[in-house]
């Protein structure tokens, strides 16, 4: 069988949010002409870890209702930090899950965790006030 991301996937790994949202798979060689590649748009990086609890209680979050992701109209990437840790000590992660939001290769900002919806959503508006140069919102 022929995996959509190499390897056969780890036991507990669900690519299910990957497929719907349409998430590109980005490493340390190839995140900058992602990025570049997006033009305009929105960039949002999910940073994420094979068997990482928090990681798949986010992907299960965000299965629950794609139609809401989908509206806000961002493009996605998606980079296991397991697999290319060098991604996350140029981006200085912590801890992960992680969106973090760029526009035309600008980092504007992050989301660590999942706390839901509007968490994510307000994340969103202030990376776009900040990418067209707006106050951020309160």
């Amino acid at each position: 069988m022929a995996y959509p991301y190499g390897a056969a996937p780890a036991p507990h790994t669900d690519y299910h949010a990957f497929e719907l949202l349409n998430m590109r798979e980005v490493d340390h060689d190839t995140i900058d002409d992602a990025l570049a590649a997006a033009g305009d748009e929105l960039v949002c990086v999910f940073f994420w870890g094979t068997d990482c609890y928090n990681c798949e209680m986010a992907k299960k979050a965000m299965l629950t209702n794609p139609e809401q992701l989908r509206a806000l109209e961002l493009h996605w990437l998606h980079a296991n930090v397991y697999t290319y840790p060098a991604l996350g000590r140029r981006f200085g992660l912590y801890g992960i899950p992680v969106f973090m939001f760029f526009h035309k290769g600008k980092k504007l900002g992050r989301a660590t965790g999942w706390h839901g919806f509007g968490q994510f959503s307000a994340a969103v508006t202030n990376a776009r006030l900040k990418a067209s140069g707006k106050p951020l919102a309160g």
